[in-house]
Protein backbone atom coordinates (compact mmCIF):
# COMPACT_ATOMS: atom_id res chain seq x y z
CA UNK A 1 0.00 0.00 0.00
CA UNK A 2 1.43 3.58 -0.59
CA UNK A 3 1.87 5.80 2.31
CA UNK A 4 2.17 9.84 1.97
CA UNK A 5 3.18 11.77 5.09
CA UNK A 6 2.91 15.76 4.92
CA UNK A 7 2.77 18.20 7.45
CA UNK A 8 0.56 21.44 7.04
CA UNK A 9 1.56 25.25 8.78
CA UNK A 10 -1.19 27.10 9.50
CA UNK A 11 -1.33 30.93 9.80
CA UNK A 12 -3.83 32.56 12.23
CA UNK A 13 -4.73 36.36 11.28
CA UNK A 14 -5.04 38.49 14.18
CA UNK A 15 -8.13 40.48 13.12
CA UNK A 16 -10.45 36.99 13.02
CA UNK A 17 -10.04 34.67 16.83
CA UNK A 18 -11.25 31.50 16.06
CA UNK A 19 -11.68 28.60 18.73
CA UNK A 20 -11.57 25.66 16.31
CA UNK A 21 -9.71 24.58 12.67
CA UNK A 22 -11.28 22.30 10.52
CA UNK A 23 -9.18 20.92 7.64
CA UNK A 24 -10.91 18.24 5.28
CA UNK A 25 -8.49 15.99 3.35
CA UNK A 26 -9.65 13.87 0.55
CA UNK A 27 -7.54 11.69 -2.05
CA UNK A 28 -8.58 11.09 -5.54
CA UNK A 29 -7.05 8.48 -7.83
CA UNK A 30 -7.62 7.62 -11.53
CA UNK A 31 -7.70 3.88 -10.47
CA UNK A 32 -11.34 1.95 -9.66
CA UNK A 33 -11.53 1.83 -6.30
CA UNK A 34 -13.72 -0.60 -4.28
CA UNK A 35 -14.01 1.26 -0.92
CA UNK A 36 -14.16 5.23 -2.04
CA UNK A 37 -15.79 6.77 1.15
CA UNK A 38 -12.59 6.39 3.16
CA UNK A 39 -10.80 8.48 1.17
CA UNK A 40 -12.06 11.62 3.19
CA UNK A 41 -10.93 12.70 6.37
CA UNK A 42 -12.62 15.89 8.11
CA UNK A 43 -9.95 17.03 11.64
CA UNK A 44 -11.09 19.12 13.59
CA UNK A 45 -8.66 20.25 16.04
CA UNK A 46 -9.21 23.61 19.14
CA UNK A 47 -7.22 26.58 18.58
CA UNK A 48 -5.42 28.36 21.87
CA UNK A 49 -4.21 31.17 21.28
CA UNK A 50 -0.27 32.12 23.16
CA UNK A 51 0.02 35.01 25.02
CA UNK A 52 3.03 37.74 24.72
CA UNK A 53 3.15 38.85 28.54
CA UNK A 54 5.80 41.58 29.02
CA UNK A 55 6.26 42.51 32.71
CA UNK A 56 8.22 44.99 33.61
CA UNK A 57 8.70 47.29 37.42
CA UNK A 58 10.56 50.76 38.25
CA UNK A 59 11.08 52.66 41.58
CA UNK A 60 11.66 56.23 42.53
CA UNK A 61 13.95 55.05 44.90
CA UNK A 62 17.59 53.24 43.66
CA UNK A 63 19.88 53.27 46.88
CA UNK A 64 18.68 53.33 50.18
CA UNK A 65 20.80 53.38 53.38
CA UNK A 66 21.64 50.66 56.14
CA UNK A 67 22.19 50.97 59.20
CA UNK A 68 24.80 48.96 61.06
CA UNK A 69 22.89 46.10 63.49
CA UNK A 70 21.22 47.67 66.32
CA UNK A 71 21.37 51.38 65.45
CA UNK A 72 18.43 51.70 63.45
CA UNK A 73 15.26 53.40 64.90
CA UNK A 74 12.10 52.67 64.60
CA UNK A 75 11.06 55.43 62.72
CA UNK A 76 9.65 55.02 59.22
CA UNK A 77 11.94 55.26 56.42
CA UNK A 78 11.61 56.98 53.08
CA UNK A 79 8.75 56.57 50.95
CA UNK A 80 9.40 54.80 48.24
CA UNK A 81 6.93 53.70 45.30
CA UNK A 82 6.92 50.74 42.62
CA UNK A 83 4.96 50.63 39.48
CA UNK A 84 5.04 47.28 38.31
CA UNK A 85 3.28 47.03 34.47
CA UNK A 86 1.63 44.33 32.30
CA UNK A 87 1.64 44.56 29.08
CA UNK A 88 0.57 42.34 26.33
CA UNK A 89 2.49 42.71 23.18
CA UNK A 90 0.55 39.88 21.12
CA UNK A 91 -2.36 40.63 18.87
CA UNK A 92 -4.69 38.81 20.75
CA UNK A 93 -6.88 39.90 24.04
CA UNK A 94 -5.86 38.52 27.41
CA UNK A 95 -8.61 37.21 30.03
CA UNK A 96 -8.24 36.49 33.33
CA UNK A 97 -4.76 37.42 34.24
CA UNK A 98 -3.83 36.85 38.12
CA UNK A 99 -0.59 38.68 39.59
CA UNK A 100 1.26 37.66 42.23
CA UNK A 101 3.70 39.35 44.47
CA UNK A 102 5.39 38.07 47.28
CA UNK A 103 6.98 41.67 49.25
CA UNK A 104 9.86 41.13 52.19
CA UNK A 105 8.42 42.25 55.27
CA UNK A 106 10.88 40.91 57.72
CA UNK A 107 14.20 41.17 58.86
CA UNK A 108 16.73 39.88 61.36
CA UNK A 109 14.86 39.38 64.26
CA UNK A 110 11.27 39.55 62.99
CA UNK A 111 11.81 43.24 62.03
CA UNK A 112 9.52 44.84 59.97
CA UNK A 113 11.79 46.26 56.89
CA UNK A 114 8.65 46.97 54.67
CA UNK A 115 5.03 48.11 54.81
CA UNK A 116 2.65 48.69 52.23
CA UNK A 117 1.01 52.40 52.63
CA UNK A 118 -0.95 52.80 49.38
CA UNK A 119 -1.74 50.41 46.69
CA UNK A 120 -3.01 51.90 43.10
CA UNK A 121 -4.02 50.77 39.87
CA UNK A 122 -5.11 51.38 36.80
CA UNK A 123 -7.29 48.86 34.44
CA UNK A 124 -6.79 45.93 37.41
CA UNK A 125 -8.17 45.07 40.76
CA UNK A 126 -5.95 44.51 43.47
CA UNK A 127 -6.21 42.65 46.38
CA UNK A 128 -3.65 42.88 49.53
CA UNK A 129 -3.49 40.16 51.99
CA UNK A 130 -1.30 38.56 54.35
CA UNK A 131 0.27 35.45 53.72
CA UNK A 132 -2.33 32.52 53.68
CA UNK A 133 -2.27 30.78 57.27
CA UNK A 134 0.30 28.10 57.26
CA UNK A 135 2.50 30.00 55.01
CA UNK A 136 6.15 30.03 57.09
CA UNK A 137 7.59 33.70 56.54
CA UNK A 138 11.53 33.09 56.02
CA UNK A 139 13.27 36.28 57.63
CA UNK A 140 15.66 37.91 55.69
CA UNK A 141 19.38 36.84 58.05
CA UNK A 142 21.80 39.36 58.02
CA UNK A 143 24.78 39.36 55.61
CA UNK A 144 28.17 40.10 56.31
CA UNK A 145 28.94 42.60 53.40
CA UNK A 146 33.01 43.26 54.69
CA UNK A 147 34.19 40.91 51.60
CA UNK A 148 32.19 42.12 49.30
CA UNK A 149 33.27 44.89 47.17
CA UNK A 150 30.12 46.64 45.65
Amino acid sequence: PLQVSFTLELEFSCSILLDRAEVLLQATSDSTEVTPEDNVVKLSVPIRYEPDLFLSSNTNLHRYEVHPLGTFTHSSGPEFTTMVKVQNFGCYPIQNVTLHMALPALGHRQATILSVTRVLADNATCVLQPSPEGTQVVPVPPEDLLHTDR
